[in-house]
């Protein structure tokens, strides 16, 4: 199936997800090329970069040195078929709509080798569905990574039916060399992570509309009583409120409309553009990136 092991990482968007993943690539050793159409987004990606690798410096996790090769190995690119043209392994990490994939899939499957595997890093949509744009399905896999992927652990492996058993082994390896723990898991709706994680945020946002607790001590709750490194409201406002909206509506219509039906406050806060720290507001407000708690009064948010 594929011709080799993976020197080359071709990273397809350069959103916050995008970025995470070519940082990880870079600073692994693997020459990375990241994509985006928009010129201004791939320079802000590398700002964002570079200040991320800052942090490092100042907390004496990152030399000044590792900095630069890192950088050096980061090439940027606003043509697909530049991007793309020489990678053993390309992820793409656009935004969390089916036909969206399934396009760029199209593009992918033309322009980069035959033998590339073509990873997504979608957290709920089915890999079966999006190999269904590709020639040869047996190349695609999931490969859903975590925010901030500088600093989260796991990679969650998807395997579709198709999917080619090697194929989930150089996966494996390539999450492993990145300092990541992989596991594989099932091509079926949100997977292990999103569907658990999803439901514990959703069942937080009805205590938060039914009055139970403010949303800072609702996070509270599981990160002192259940040793959660962070509450399922401030993640959800890390992970993007759009993004979990999307998801819950995609879960509702798949596996359960009562379970995952978005709440009310979910729906109001993407509607007024409250997305969370990618715009500084969400269940908290952000200033300067840092957590600032708000109040969300009961009969506000649930209207």
């Amino acid at each position: 199936m594929t011709g080799g092991p993976i020197l080359r990482v071709a990273i397809i968007g350069a959103g916050t997800m995008g970025r995470g993943i070519a940082q990880a690539a870079a600073q692994a050793g693997y020459a990375t090329t990241l994509f985006d159409a928009v010129p201004g987004v791939v320079a802000r990606a590398r700002a964002d970069i570079e200040a991320t690798l800052e942090k490092g410096i100042a907390r004496g996790k990152v030399t000044a040195g590792q900095k630069a090769v890192v950088l050096d190995r980061l090439r940027l690119e606003t043509e697909l078929a530049r991007a793309v043209a020489d990678a053993e392994l390309v992820v793409e990490a656009i935004p969390e709509r089916l036909e969206l994939k399934r396009e760029l899939f199209r593009e992918l499957d033309a322009l980069a080798p035959a033998t590339a595997i073509l990873g997504s890093n979608t957290s709920s949509l089915s890999i079966a569905d999006i190999a269904e744009a590709v020639e040869c399905p047996s190349r695609v896999l999931g490969l859903h990574f975590f925010n901030p992927v500088h600093l989260m652990r796991l990679v969650e492996i998807v395997v579709a039916p198709g999917t080619a058993g090697e194929v989930v082994e150089h996966a494996r390896a390539f999450a492993e060399s990145l300092g990541k723990r992989p596991i594989v898991v099932r091509d079926s709706p949100g997977f292990a992570t999103s569907r658990l994680g999803l439901v514990l945020g959703l069942e937080a946002m009805r205590m938060l509309e039914a009055g139970v607790a403010s949303a800072e001590d609702i996070d509270l709750a599981m990160e002192l009583g259940y040793n959660h490194p962070m509450g399922p409201l401030k993640l959800t406002d890390l992970v993007g409120l759009d993004v979990r909206l999307a998801i819950a509506e995609h879960l509702a219509r798949t596996i359960d409309a009562r379970r995952f039906d978005p709440p009310e406050v979910l729906r109001r806060l993407v509607e007024e553009g409250k997305l969370g720290r990618k715009t500084g507001e969400g269940f908290y407000l952000w200033p300067e990136g840092q957590a600032v708690p708000k109040e969300i009064r009961p009969k506000e948010a649930a209207r």
